[in-house]
């Protein structure tokens, strides 16, 4: 049941987004987005991405301020442990992805929510990773995500808003659909 007074206050601008929404309709090349990202090789397992600029909107964007993230492999693989693991990475996108649709969703539905949390686990066979036998995948065997929700709604408004998160989150789509990646290399 949608409610046009917004009462609810989950800190989501959704007029901003139903605004967005609508000009985009009527100018689809503005919804054309280049997200970027820089990562440089500090020592050993251990690199630093940076995120500062990207394109939209027709034109080149900068975030308020650059982000940087460490990544590095844990000591139990004989690393420093300098960072979260590339893998535990994609963990933190999915995560966050979905938790901010639940915001958006649940603040477009006129539904207060009180706490959400997110916990993921995937599991991963090293094997494959380590040469041991090919015939094991690389990547995680699976994902599993839980949520645990208090809001002012049923059980049944609350998967409803899940769901919908899940069908609009972009990083959802790129961990469960097959996306191109092409590597290149240039000399330096």
């Amino acid at each position: 049941m949608e409610n046009n007074q917004m009462n609810a206050d989950n800190g989501v601008n959704v007029e901003a987004l139903l605004g967005a929404r609508e000009a985009l309709t009527q100018a689809p090349e503005a919804a054309q987005f280049q997200w970027r990202a820089t990562s440089e090789w500090v020592n050993g397992t251990h690199s630093r991405t940076t995120i500062d600029k990207f394109f939209g909107l027709g034109e080149e964007q900068q975030h308020r301020s650059a982000f940087q993230f460490d990544a590095d492999h844990p000591e139990v693989f004989a690393a420093e442990d300098n960072g979260a693991t590339p893998v535990e990475f994609v963990l933190v996108g999915l995560a966050s992805c979905l938790t901010a649709g639940i915001a958006s969703v649940a603040q477009n539905r006129n539904i207060q929510l009180r706490s959400v949390k997110a916990t993921l686990e995937a599991g991963m066979d090293l094997q494959g990773i380590l040469g041991i036998d090919g015939d094991v995948r690389n990547g995680f065997d699976g994902i599993r995500v839980n949520f645990e929700i208090d809001a002012d709604a049923s059980d049944d408004d609350i998967a409803a808003i899940v769901a919908q998160s899940q069908k609009r989150s972009a990083v959802f789509d790129v961990v469960t659909n097959p996306t191109d990646v092409a590597v290149t290399v240039e000399k330096s």
